[in-house]
């Protein structure tokens, strides 16, 4: 994950007071084609993971792109889970994330079939 400081124009007000805690994390809020977008960003456990919502809809491929661009390096790879739905907390309809495991290597299908 990128070192969200360099998101500073687009965290909300009240967010992490200590610099250690503003790296890796906190609440942003991007305009990205007409939409607002609402994302909070943590580093904890081992992981990196974004969440973003939108108001009335789920969050766009395009935004997910642009999000991910936004918050990590270039050479990172992050992924979005479809976990069972006995697994599922649906706290808002209208939210998408993004992870990245620490220390793991995800595995990827051959080139041709990405």
């Amino acid at each position: 994950m990128r070192d969200l400081r360099q998101l500073e124009k687009y965290r909300t007000i009240g967010q992490p007071n200590r610099p250690e805690e503003m790296q890796y994390g906190g609440a942003f809020r991007v305009v990205h084609k007409g939409n607002v977008l609402r994302i909070i960003a943590s580093n904890d456990a081992g992981w990196d993971h974004v969440s973003i919502s939108r108001m009335t809809a789920c969050p766009s491929w395009e935004d997910m792109e642009f999000v991910k661009r936004m918050f990590f390096e270039e050479g990172e790879l992050c992924w979005q889970y479809h976990v069972p739905v006995g697994d599922h907390i649906n706290i808002n309809p209208h939210v998408l994330h993004i992870w990245r495991k620490h220390d793991f290597e995800m595995p990827l299908p051959p080139r041709w079939m990405v």
